[in-house]
């Protein structure tokens, strides 16, 4: 593991140290980017400048930082988080990127897998010790300059680096579980990990001291940055992932009752590429993904999405990968109450044929399909109708493109530099938002027995759902509108995006969406419901494994998704390359601890990192 000194730190870092006045002065903290000229000395770093432009380095982190072509690194954990779950297959064809069929198929020990595995934990421990080394040099310039820093902006400065410290910890513990916990007093990196239970007690000591440390809105309004109500939500994020429900019970209902946060008026605005939405009211934290900058290689995009573009036939050129799988697809399709089919039908899952929107067009779904799921014949944002020819191997990938991070064409979202740079965007990519955490207290709800709290949950969840449905979107470009208006006629000159659900001009799809209705009155019903409503809401945002595995169903599910069938079909049978995936067993409730790190743990011959059991 190679943790950087400050030096290297702010000379590599893609945002370089801004001067102090120039920091305080920028609104979206993020945005702004010089090129750095050559390494800074410790003189020049024991700055208030220094110290603020250290924890830019430590938020920079969030999103692949170094080497182009490690995937592994992406904020939206892709990889991990989808293309292991039943929500979407690698995608792409087979020759490129085999890593991540490594990945899918369960096969984590190949040097493959290895690879992109290595990348998360560097990307991790990289963040660690930025966040770190922001707190030393906060100390350094506190001790040498007493009220230099005012303590208002001290405790600030103290409290984000500590909770961008928990945050890559809390990354590495659900990827891991076992894992060295660092902090900025460490001084021999070599260190063994901690169980389980250790690690969440050290995260929630982290979070606590950080809202403890924060203030209840972003400092000097700068929207990125995390405030006391980050820290609070993150708190019941982690307690929730450690099974403590009681005491998520209480930190969501307050960030609930209390807190800043709402759902978005309508589901257009949660991932979108136009600026009015950016870092709205439902974003607890999000990577500040930031184009036509002075970057010039658009880096600073949310640069770890951009393999997850249409290929070439498509208005981006490339690559294809992260396509929504059948089944997922599948599971949008509802009931005549708008309820999902899954929940009573045995056969919601047994169609295999591309749902294109002649299909889709008398065959009731939830209008949260066509924000995540690009379907041919459904307009693609304002990109004009979706194509099978934006599909690099349907045979291999399937049929459908990934949405959500897609940029609108009227957004001026896409960047004007980087390889390829129609598939680099500013859509900030979120690692965590208020509908997440909503759901997780209704989790936490169902398992206090208070079941009736967890189905107003849902329902404000699905209600808002059904506010609008994909639109025309008719394009600027000509041709792009042409393809749109030879399929609808009735769209030219309507370029609205987001539409009513029974607005006249759709006619690719029925949307509905329903409310649960009858009082849930046992937990098993109200569990399912929530978990099924966490996956409809939260597709193709990197959680669904990591839901999968923290609720302990994962063997259960994804054996069943790929190979014993579930609703009727089974994906090896759709997808011959997934008839290689290797069971979901016990080990795979837990990533193997890198390789690599193993050996440079090593004191004496022996390693200090424990790996996990059965690898």
């Amino acid at each position: 593991m190679r943790f950087m000194t400050n030096r290297q730190l702010l000379a590599g870092t893609a945002l370089a140290l801004l001067s102090g006045a120039a920091l305080l002065g920028c609104k979206d903290f993020l945005s702004k980017n010089s090129n750095p000229q050559g390494a800074l000395d410790q003189s020049t770093l024991a700055t208030q400048g220094g110290v603020e432009g250290t924890l830019i380095g430590a938020y920079r982190g969030l999103d692949c930082t170094y080497a182009s072509g490690a995937w592994g690194c992406a904020v939206s954990n892709w990889a991990f988080g989808s293309a292991t779950s039943d929500d979407a297959y690698k995608g792409s064809e087979a020759t490129d990127q085999p890593p991540v069929d490594q990945l899918e198929e369960f096969h984590w020990s190949t040097p493959d897998a290895q690879g992109y595995i290595n990348d998360k934990w560097r990307a991790m421990y990289e963040g660690v010790s930025r966040a770190n080394a922001t707190l030393r040099l906060l100390k350094q310039v506190n001790t040498q300059s007493p009220g230099l820093i005012p303590t208002a902006e001290s405790n600030g400065i103290q409290g984000e680096a500590i909770f961008l410290r928990a945050h890559y910890l809390f990354e590495a513990y659900r990827m891991w579980g076992n894992i060295p916990y660092y902090r900025e007093d460490d001084t021999d990196f070599r260190k063994s990990n901690e169980d389980q239970a250790a690690v969440v007690a050290d995260l929630i000591k982290d979070l606590d001291q950080a809202i403890s440390l924060l203030p209840a809105t972003p400092r000097h309004g700068q929207v990125g940055r995390v405030t006391k109500w980050t820290a609070k939500a993150y708190k019941g994020r982690v307690q929730a992932y450690a099974g403590n429900w009681a005491g998520a019970l209480t930190t969501l209902r307050d960030v609930q009752q209390n807190g800043p946060y709402k759902l978005e008026s309508s589901f257009d605005h949660v991932w979108t590429g136009f600026k009015q939405y950016e870092n709205g009211p439902e974003t607890i934290f999000a990577y500040q993904a930031s184009v036509n900058d002075g970057n010039t290689d658009g880096e600073n995009s949310n640069y770890g999405e951009r393999l997850n573009f249409p290929h070439s036939g498509s208005p981006f050129g490339c690559c294809g990968f992260h396509q929504p799988s059948q089944n997922l697809v599948n599971f949008y399709r509802v009931d005549a109450s708008g309820l999902p089919l899954a929940l009573s039908s045995n056969s919601w899952n047994a169609d295999s044929a591309n749902f294109t929107a002649a299909v889709s067009a008398s065959t009731p779904v939830d209008p949260r399909l066509d924000w995540t799921v690009g379907r041919d014949g459904v307009p693609y944002k304002d990109w004009g109708p979706h194509e099978q020819g934006w599909i690099r191997s349907p045979a291999y990938g399937g049929h459908y493109s990934p949405k959500k991070n897609m940029h609108e064409a009227a957004s001026g979202a896409q960047s004007s530099v980087g390889w390829t740079n129609t598939q680099l965007n500013s859509v900030n990519i979120h690692i965590f938002r208020y509908a997440d955490a909503l759901l997780m207290l209704a989790e936490a709800e169902v398992e206090a027995g208070s079941l009736e709290n967890a189905r107003a949950i849902v329902n404000q969840i699905r209600a808002r759902a059904g506010q609008t449905a994909q639109g025309c979107g008719t394009p600027a470009d000509a041709a792009l509108a042409k393809k749109l208006t030879d399929l609808y006629p009735s769209c030219a000159g309507d370029s609205r995006i987001a539409v009513p659900l029974n607005d006249p001009s759709i006619k690719w799809a029925t949307y509905r969406v329903g409310q649960y209705l009858t009082p849930w009155t046992d937990k098993a019903t109200a569990r399912t419901a929530v978990q099924y409503e966490r996956r409809l809401e939260l597709a193709m945002e990197g959680q669904r494994f990591f839901d999968l595995r923290r609720w302990k169903i994962a063997d259960k599910v994804l054996n069943d998704y790929l190979k014993n069938g579930v609703g009727g079909g089974a994906e090896q049978d759709r997808r011959p390359q997934l008839k290689n995936a290797e069971a979901f067993s016990a080990k795979h409730y837990l990533f193997p601890i890198p390789d690599l790190q193993l050996q440079l743990s090593q004191v004496n011959g022996t390693s200090t990192l424990k790996q996990n059991t059965g690898w």
